[in-house]
C-alpha cells in the first residue's frame, strides 16, 4: 500500500514485534491527516463493493465490508487509546472534531441504498446460500445494522436521523471531557497530623505519591480517583474531610461553568428518544434492548426490582447496624454517605474481626497479575511471557505475549495499571485488533487479537508496592476476563470476534472470572505479605471467604438505583430536568438517604460519554444471573478447575464470540439457562 508523502505510515503499517504498533513514533499531529485519508479510503472501498456489476454473493459483499475499512480501523484505535488512557488538550480537541465526523461517516455508509439492496437480496435469499452458523450470524448482523441505521426510512428521515447520530457522538465526547476536567481539577492536599487520623500507610504512601506527581512534596493528595477517595472514605476519622471530598466525588459534572454535563444530558436523552421514534420504536430503551438477550424494558425492570426489594430490605438492616455503632461512640449524627463506608469497615472488624487495612498488605498488584495469568492457565492451557524490551503507549503499560499450550503464539496483552491526571477514570478493556482469519489487502490471512486493559489504581511513591483493596484486586480480574474473552477468540470473521456479543451477554466472561479471586488454592498462592512473602494466614483467609456477602445490601442499592434510573430515563418521554428525574425515581423505590447511586447522572459516563451502556447498565446483573450459575457448575464438580467444564467454557463462552447465538452459547456450556436464585445466593439475598 502506497500512502501519500503527508502521513505517517506507522499509524497503518504496524510493524512492531509480532505486528505491535510503534506507539512511540505516533505523534498527536499525525492523527488528523489520517483520519481524513482513512475515512477517505474507506468510502472508495464502500462505492466500490455497492456498485460491483456483479450480482451480490456473501463473498463481494458481505465478507468485502468484513474486511473494508481496515485503515480507519487502525487510526481509530490509536487515536482512542490515547483519547482515553493518555489524552491531552490537542487530542481532546480532536476528539471534538473526529466524532461527529465518524458518525456522519457511518451515517452515510448505513443508509447507501444500492448497498443495502444488495445485503437485503442476500438476507431474502440467506436460507438458499448454503451459510455456515456464523456466516448466517453475520449476514444478520449486516442486515440489522443497516436497518438500524435508517436503510429502509425515507430520505428525508434517513437525514434527520444522520444528522441525530452526528449531534449525539459530539455530546457524548463533550459529556466525557467534563466527567475527566473536574476529576483532574479537584484534589485537596492534606499535611497536618490531625488531618491525617486514621489513614494506613498504605492510603498515605498512595497520597503522598498523588502529591508528588502534582508538584507537591511532602503533602498527602486526596484525589478523586477511585483508588484514593474511596479508601480516604473508608479510613478517615475526619468526618468533615470525608464530607468534603464525598460532596466533591458525587458532583463531578454538575459543578456549573464549562464542565457542567447537565444540558447535555437532556439534549441527549431528547434526542435518542427522537431517534428511537423514527425507527418505530415505542422508546430508546426498547431500540437499544431488540437485539439483547433481555428483549424488553420490562423484562428489565422485572429483574431490577426483583433484586432492588431485597437489597435494599438488607441496606436497611445494614444502616441499623451503622448507627448502632455511632451511637455507640456518643455521637448522634445519622448515618450519611460519606459516613457509610467509614461505619462498614469498623463493622466488618467487629463482626469478622479483620479490616480492609489488614488484608491490603497480600494483595500486591504484581501478585494479583500473575495470580490472574495462573487462573488463565490452570483453566484454558495459556501462558503470558513479558516483553521488557518492547514499548507500550505509556512508560506504565506492560507488554505480554500469550501462548497456547503447544507454545504458540495466541495473543498479545498490554496492561496499564496507573492512574494519572492523563487517563479517564474506571476500568476497561479494549483492542487494538481483534482475531479473525480473512485474508487483507495487505496480504496477511488472519490476525491475532492486541488486546489492553486499563485501571486506575493508586500509584505508589518510588520504592513502594502497589497494594489493592480486595475490590481493586476484583476489578483486574474482572478486566482481564474482558481480555480472555478478546485473546481466547476462534471465530473467521471479525464483526463476531471476541466481545462483540450482545451487551447483556458481554459481561458474562469478565465477572464469571472473578469468582476464580476467592478460590482458597488462589488465595494460598498469590496473597502473599510484601514486605515477608508470607502467604495469607489461614484465619485471615477464612475471614475473607466468610465475608464475601458482607455489606452487599449497599453495593447491590448503589448499582441497582443506578440501572433503574437509566431504564427510567429511556422509557420516559424526556421533558424536563434529568436531574429531576433522578430524584423522582429514587423517590419511587424508596432510595434510603445514607446511600448514593454508584453513577450519579452528572458523571454516569457509562450511559452518556457514548452510547455503549445506555439503557443498558442494568447488563451486569443480567451477566451475574449467568455468572453466578456458571461458577455453581464448576462447584458442583467439587473442582474450581475441572477440566471438563473448563473445556466447554472456553469454546462456548469465550471463544465462540458473537458466531452463536448467546442463549445457545450458554445453554451448550452449562446445558440450561439460569434463574435468579444462584445470584441472589451469592449476594447473600437469596431470603
Amino acid at each position: 500500500m502506497t500512502l501519500p508523502a503527508d502521513l505517517n505510515s506507522a499509524i497503518f503499517n504496524w510493524n512492531g514485534p509480532h505486528g505491535l504498533p510503534r506507539f512511540d513514533t505516533v505523534a498527536d499531529s499525525d492523527f488528523a491527516p489520517a483520519f481524513d485519508w482513512a475515512l477517505a479510503e474507506h468510502e472508495r472501498e464502500i462505492d466500490a463493493i455497492a456498485n460491483n456489476p456483479e450480482a451480490p454473493t456473501f463473498a463481494n459483499t458481505i465478507i468485502a465490508l468484513e474486511i473494508a475499512g481496515d485503515d480507519l480501523s487502525r487510526v481509530s484505535a490509536l487515536f482512542w487509546n490515547r483519547a482515553g488512557a493518555h489524552t491531552n488538550e490537542d487530542i481532546q480537541k480532536l476528539e471534538r472534531e473526529i466524532s461527529p465526523k465518524m458518525s456522519r461517516h457511518y451515517s452515510k455508509i448505513g443508509q447507501n441504498e444500492v448497498l443495502f439492496r444488495r445485503i437485503d437480496t442476500l438476507w431474502d435469499e440467506k436460507d438458499k446460500l448454503g451459510l455456515t452458523l456464523e456466516e448466517k450470524r453475520v449476514l444478520e448482523r449486516h442486515w440489522k445494522g443497516f436497518v438500524r441505521s435508517g436503510a429502509k426510512l425515507p430520505k428525508e428521515q434517513q437525514q434527520r436521523l444522520a444528522g441525530i447520530n452526528e449531534a449525539l457522538a459530539g455530546l457524548g465526547a463533550n459529556f466525557g471531557q467534563n466527567v475527566l476536567a473536574d476529576e483532574k481539577g479537584w484534589v485537596l492536599y492534606l499535611s497536618e497530623p490531625e488531618e491525617l487520623a486514621g489513614l494506613p500507610d498504605f492510603l498515605l504512601d498512595a497520597m503522598a505519591g498523588a502529591a508528588t506527581a502534582r508538584g507537591e512534596d511532602g503533602k498527602y493528595a486526596i484525589t478523586l480517583s477511585r483508588s484514593i477517595i474511596e479508601p480516604f472514605l473508608t479510613f478517615s476519622d475526619r468526618r468533615d474531610l470525608r464530607e468534603t471530598a464525598f460532596s466533591a466525588w458525587i458532583a463531578r459534572g454538575e459543578n456549573g461553568g464549562a464542565t457542567d454535563n447537565r444540558e447535555i444530558i437532556r439534549e441527549t436523552l431528547s434526542l435518542r428518544n427522537e431517534k428511537a421514534l423514527l425507527l418505530g420504536y415505542e422508546n430508546y430503551a426498547a431500540y437499544k434492548l431488540d437485539d439483547t438477550m433481555a428483549k424488553t424494558p420490562a423484562n428489565v425492570n422485572a429483574l431490577l426490582m426483583q433484586v432492588w426489594e431485597k437489597a435494599r430490605r438488607q441496606a436497611l438492616e445494614e444502616e441499623g447496624e451503622l448507627a448502632r455503632l455511632i451511637a455507640a461512640e456518643g455521637k448522634n449524627h445519622p448515618v450519611m454517605p460519606w459516613d457509610w463506608r467509614h461505619y462498614a469497615e469498623k463493622l466488618r472488624a467487629v463482626r469478622f474481626n479483620f479490616s480492609e487495612g489488614e488484608l491490603k498488605p497480600y494483595l500486591q498488584l504484581e501478585k494479583i497479575i500473575e495470580a490472574c495469568f495462573a487462573v488463565a492457565g490452570k483453566l484454558f492451557g495459556i501462558t503470558a511471557t513479558r516483553r521488557t524490551d518492547v514499548t507500550g503507549y505509556h512508560p506504565d503499560v506492560r507488554v505480554f505475549e500469550i501462548r497456547d499450550g503447544a507454545g504458540a503464539l495466541v495473543a498479545l496483552f498490554l496492561g496499564d495499571y496507573f492512574a494519572r491526571p492523563s487517563k479517564r477514570s474506571g476500568a476497561w478493556m479494549s483492542s487494538f485488533q481483534s482475531q479473525h482469519k480473512l485474508p487483507l489487502k495487505n496480504g496477511t490471512v488472519g490476525e491475532i487479537p492486541i488486546i489492553y486493559n486499563v485501571c486506575n489504581f493508586a500509584k505508589p511513591a518510588d520504592g513502594k508496592p502497589a497494594l489493592l483493596s480486595l475490590d481493586d484486586a476484583r476489578t483486574l480480574f474482572h478486566e482481564f476476563g474482558h481480555a480472555l474473552h478478546g485473546m481466547l477468540s476462534n471465530v473467521t470473521y471479525p464483526s463476531v470476534s471476541g466481545t462483540g456479543v450482545s451487551r447483556d451477554f458481554v459481561e458474562l466472561p469478565s465477572q464469571l472470572y472473578e469468582h476464580w479471586l476467592t478460590v482458597p488454592e488462589i488465595l494460598k498462592q498469590y496473597a502473599v505479605h510484601y514486605e515477608t512473602g508470607a502467604p495469607m494466614p489461614q484465619d485471615l483467609l477464612d475471614k475473607v471467604l466468610a465475608a464475601r456477602s458482607f455489606n452487599t445490601g449497599f453495593a447491590t442499592v448503589e448499582f441497582t438505583s443506578s440501572a433503574l434510573v437509566d431504564m427510567a430515563f429511556h422509557t420516559r418521554t424526556p421533558d424536563g430536568d434529568p436531574l429531576v428525574l433522578e430524584k423522582e425515581v429514587l423517590a419511587e423505590i424508596g432510595m434510603p438517604a445514607s446511600i448514593v447511586m454508584r453513577h450519579r447522572t452528572p458523571h454516569f459516563s457509562h450511559v452518556f460519554a457514548g452510547d455503549g451502556y445506555s439503557a443498558g447498565y442494568y447488563s451486569y446483573m443480567w451477566s451475574e444471573v449467568l455468572d453466578a450459575d456458571a461458577f455453581e457448575a464448576f462447584e458442583e464438580t467439587g473442582n474450581a478447575f475441572d477440566p471438563s467444564m473448563a473445556g466447554k467454557l472456553k469454546q462456548f463462552v469465550y471463544s465462540s464470540g458473537g458466531s452463536v447465538d448467546p442463549e445457545e452459547a450458554y445453554k451448550a456450556f452449562r446445558g440450561k439457562l439460569p434463574s435468579p436464585d444462584a445470584m441472589l445466593r451469592k449476594k447473600g439475598l437469596a431470603a
